[in-house]
């Protein structure tokens, strides 16, 4: 047998399909004809972002708050009842507040860590059943490059608005080591679990400090930032059968910065 990235008949879960990265996403997912629902809690933001999608017809809609594990579950009840089966969860969305290292509150801190690390924990809890009845299923969590490297913080000294806090990068850490505990632990159900690593991927609305944006180009290889269109062939490849012997791993797409 020859496996490709065909998603044909694959039903695939994206939380917060519908923000900067999540959109792309979602789109190469349904380009290479899989079913994708985007969790979220906006019905109108989703409806405003993919409107004109060419792929629309293969993207739909389902409330979700990342923020209760009684939602997870339910919506992956209703999705299951729908489709029989869900194939792929991939764990995007987040949330948090508070910038500095210094003056962060502690509750900032911890709620930052719910919104980036918790809900990762409260999603593949809830997915688990339908995998088990699935006999099998793959798990993808978005991380990041600062969970594998800290800042450097001379790209900030122009623009400390900018300023990545500390809770993003532990939280993201979090989430490479959860990936690779539930990938051992899931391996004999069939149920593979692995990361996606973005490095500078700035939204459109801090793009438009040339300054900072110019800071990031020089830490990278490609000398340039990334695009959208950059991060989705890695989830393309691990929602597919291409991907079922690979488990517990992270692909890094950073232009090259934690090479360097």
């Amino acid at each position: 047998m020859v496996y490709t990235f065909d998603l044909s008949n694959k039903i695939i879960l994206v939380t917060g399909g519908y923000g900067y990265l999540g959109k792309a996403i979602v789109e190469s997912l349904a380009y290479h004809n899989a079913k994708v629902y985007v969790l979220a809690r906006n019905k109108n933001k989703f409806d405003e972002t993919f409107k004109d999608s060419p792929y629309f017809k293969n993207i739909s809609f389902a409330n979700c708050d990342i923020e209760n594990h009684d939602s997870f579950s339910l919506v992956f009840e209703s999705i299951f009842q729908i489709e029989n089966k869900i194939d792929v969860l991939i764990n995007n969305a987040y949330y948090m507040r508070g910038q500095s290292p210094e003056l962060m509150s502690n509750d900032d801190f911890s709620y930052g860590i719910d919104g980036t690390l918790n809900c990762v924990f409260r999603a593949i809890k809830a997915i688990l059943p339908y995998f088990k009845l699935n006999k099998g299923g793959k798990i993808i969590n978005l991380a990041s490059m600062y969970g594998i490297v800290a800042p450097q913080f001379e790209v900030y000294d122009e623009t400390p608005q900018f300023l990545n806090p500390p809770h993003y990068g532990a939280a993201k850490a979090g989430i490479i080591q959860l990936t690779k505990y539930y990938a051992s632990y899931l391996g004999a159900e069939n149920i593979t679990v692995n990361c996606v690593a973005p490095g500078p991927f700035p939204s459109l609305e801090v793009q438009k400090s040339k300054v900072f944006i110019e800071q990031l180009e020089k830490k990278t290889s490609l000398k340039r930032i990334g695009k959208p269109e950059d991060l989705g062939g890695a989830f393309v490849f691990l929602s597919s059968d291409s991907s079922n012997y690979v488990t517990g791993q992270q692909i890094v797409v950073d232009g090259g910065w934690t090479t360097r």
